[in-house]
């Protein structure tokens, strides 16, 4: 945890000592009353937190923010919905790397039970893009959907670069794509058994240039961590 974030409406309440933050402070970092650690904003400004008090309940802290609210990520993910604990994956490690929205949607070959997974409906998958960030040292947070259709995803996807992952029929490989830095980029990954006919079909009617990452077939979290990794390399992000 290289940075502790916090929500908005949780500056002026005390931290309970359960609370995973407070023991983090306490029993990884050994802060005192009086002492600073890295803070930060969800989606808002870095800063410094201080530990006012410390009681037998909970941790008293104060904030002063310094830094800027970090500009918006380059890269939008569209992504075939995935089981649980491969989404908890991409959802934190996507966040470390720095993308703009992830889109978990439906698609043809995929499972329909994913969707029910306590990790959307209890909202757990915000824990784990909080995780991401904290790693990473920044505060933004992706925007997060799951379920949505692929074609409304696909129609609503921010101008600029398309490319989808394919493993069959992609004509050259995604490292060898030329991207201008600045430019936005939505990347479309299918789900664990891949895009249908239908599906290409309507990637290629909206825009999207098919690529791969060679020919070893690789887990859908892998694929979208070395993907976004390129990406990000391309735009002189890296």
């Amino acid at each position: 945890m290289n940075l502790i974030l916090f929500e908005r409406d949780e500056l002026d309440r005390p931290l309970p000592r359960p609370d995973r933050r407070a023991r983090h402070l306490l029993d990884v970092l050994r802060r005192s009353p009086g002492e600073t650690f890295d803070a930060g904003l969800v989606n808002g400004p870095r800063g410094q937190g201080r530990i006012v008090t410390i009681t037998d309940e909970a941790l008293t802290l104060a904030f002063t923010w310094r830094h800027e609210v970090p500009a918006s990520e380059p890269i939008t993910l569209v992504i075939g919905l995935p089981r649980p604990q491969t989404a908890r994956d991409i959802l934190r490690d996507a966040t470390s790397l720095g993308v703009a929205a992830l889109h978990f949607v439906a698609t043809e070959k995929g499972e329909p039970s994913y969707a029910h997974s306590s990790l959307w409906s209890a909202g757990e998958w915000r824990r784990h893009a909080i995780t991401g960030a904290e790693q990473a040292f920044t505060t933004q947070l992706p925007e997060v959907t799951w379920s949505r259709p692929l074609a409304d995803a696909v129609v609503s996807a921010p101008p600029g670069i398309r490319i989808a992952l394919d493993n069959y029929e992609a004509p050259a490989p995604l490292g060898k794509m030329k991207v201008v830095e600045g430019q936005a980029i939505t990347l479309a990954v299918g789900g664990e058994r891949g895009w249908s006919p239908r599906e290409r079909a309507l990637l290629r009617s909206n825009g999207f240039e098919f690529r791969h990452l060679g020919p070893r077939v690789l887990r859908t979290e892998t694929a979208v961590a070395v993907a976004v990794a390129l990406l990000r390399a391309h735009l002189g992000l890296l």
